[in-house]
């Protein structure tokens, strides 16, 4: 099998739907892949090793044989081609041994070359002869065990077991003389059979070595932005348990420049439900609540978490006769000047999965600077803690979001104008809330981080479910050219 074959299989294994203790204290982002999504895999693993496995040629065969009546006959046998292959059936399992792929019954069609010599005293000139003849091999079994286990957070593979058997194989001559037909079955039979036998294990063999190096190669982090990172390392050794392989990554997010260290935050040997509100899926991705809280922390830290308003929709908001009679000192010292808002969260936001949604609780600064003569003149600062839910959705193969108001309050933090009257303004800071500071944070938050998936596969029909305090992603797999192509055809009719 050529490298191509497993590469298709592992990583669509890195994400995955099943009961299993979580692997690892440490991970943050975890997976399971399904009875479904196993068979998916499989059916993917075998195409793509078919694909391979076509037009693989085998080495050159030559032997020679005594034929009463013609003498030394010397036979080459060349261009072995394997043209296609049949599978009739197939299995995948997991267990503590590791992940066996076997495929029973398959038919393979070959062809090849054949040319010969025959010497005697008989002939002492001597004859030779060429043609082709094709090659129908059935009853072929091809299987392989291999297991993964977790090195410095990356993935080892190891190829435990492998190997190809041969049932029978039939020849058919195109030319050549029946004593030839004769010798080819009886001569060149085992030849043949261990020359597929050979190819195909060495096959298996070079592809689990490939995937291997392709494994090691994997980033351990992935770069979001200027500012943050996602830990994609791996931790913990993979858990096979009966039709199941459940992998875990840390998930937390750092900072650009911040050093990759193990952190321990969830009970060891957590449970994580099963469950895809009832529907099968092929993989289920869980998200602790701790991914969040360290995507808003990192943010925070960096200082990116601040905006300041100099344009609304409502432009008179931002100049202090609007305000006249709600806070009449301000334009009393401040007459008909353009302000600006300076708005900052205040504290990183606290973010706890409930069993319904996401909830966030925000604290945010609001400072009002007066704008006089090119100066910027702070003023008053009102504290806002504001109670939000946050929705999920799968964007692609990201995951996103958007956050709805649920209540908020206000406080006057500090004022160099004298005492306001907040609830005065709660108005105009509802206003400000809803029309600017939502929407920069959905901004923000519908850009999403990636989930972890093959390259060229995506989610499809995905769903969210919630259980304190994770956020579980149920969802098929497909190739995405064939699922927009599929998209397009049903617009179209």
């Amino acid at each position: 099998m050529a490298p191509s074959i497993v590469l298709s299989l592992l990583p669509l294994l890195l994400v995955s739907t099943c009961c299993y203790a979580q692997p690892l204290e440490e991970g943050f982002i975890s997976g399971v892949i399904s009875d479904k999504g196993l068979e998916y895999a499989k059916e993917l693993l075998i195409e793509k090793g078919i694909a391979s496995i076509v037009m693989l040629q085998l080495p050159e065969i030559e032997n020679s044989a005594q034929v009463p009546l013609v003498g030394n006959a010397k036979v080459v046998l060349s261009d072995i081609t394997i043209k296609d292959v049949e599978v009739n059936s197939s299995s995948v399992k997991t267990g503590e041994s590791g992940i066996v792929l076997v495929i029973s019954g398959a038919i393979a069609n070959m062809s090849m070359r054949w040319r010969y010599t025959v010497s005697s005293w008989l002939i002492p000139f001597g004859i030779s002869d060429s043609g082709n003849a094709s090659v129908k091999v059935t009853g072929m079994q091809v299987g392989l065990t291999v297991n993964i286990r977790n090195q410095e957070g990356t993935l080892k593979l190891a190829l435990l077991d492998y190997g190809c058997y041969v049932g029978d194989l039939s020849i058919k001559l195109d030319g050549g003389a029946s004593w030839l037909y004769q010798l080819l079955v009886d001569v060149f039979e085992g030849d043949i059979t261990s020359a597929v036998e050979e190819g195909i294990s060495e096959k298996i063999k070079e592809g689990i070595m490939n995937l291997d190096h392709f494994l090691k190669s994997l980033p351990e982090q992935i770069s979001l932005d200027k500012t943050a990172a996602l830990n994609v390392s791996f931790v913990g050794n993979p858990v096979l348990s009966n039709s199941s392989i459940a992998i875990a990554i840390n998930g937390l997010f750092t900072g650009k420049n911040e050093v990759l260290v193990p952190q321990r935050y969830y009970q060891k040997g957590m449970k994580i439900s099963a469950a895809c509100g009832g529907l099968q899926k092929m993989i289920k991705v869980s998200i602790h609540e701790n991914v969040f809280k360290s995507a808003s922390l990192v943010y925070y830290n960096a200082g990116k978490m601040q905006l300041i308003i100099d344009e609304l929709p409502d432009q008179d908001i931002l100049n202090t006769a609007e305000w006249r009679f709600i806070v009449p000192q301000l334009y009393k010292r401040y007459p008909n000047d353009d302000m600006q808002l300076n708005i900052s969260i205040s504290s990183p936001p606290v973010i706890q999965v409930t069993y319904q949604d996401i909830g966030a609780t925000i604290f945010v600064d609001i400072t009002i600077d007066v704008l006089e003569d090119g100066e910027v003149i702070p003023v008053a600062c009102i504290s806002v803690e504001i109670s939000a839910s946050c929705a999920v959705e799968i964007e692609g193969n990201n995951i996103a979001g958007w956050l709805r108001l649920q209540t908020f309050s206000a406080y006057l933090k500090w004022s160099k104008i004298g005492k306001l009257h907040v609830r005065l303004i709660q108005s105009l800071m509802s206003s400000v809330l809803k029309t600017v500071v939502l929407p920069y944070l959905n901004f923000k938050l519908k850009r999403g981080f990636p989930l972890p998936i093959i390259d060229g596969y995506g989610f499809q029909n995905a769903i969210i479910l919630y259980n304190h305090p994770w956020i579980m992603v149920c969802s098929d797999v497909s190739f995405l050219e064939d699922y927009y192509l599929g998209q397009q055809l049903a617009y179209v009719s």
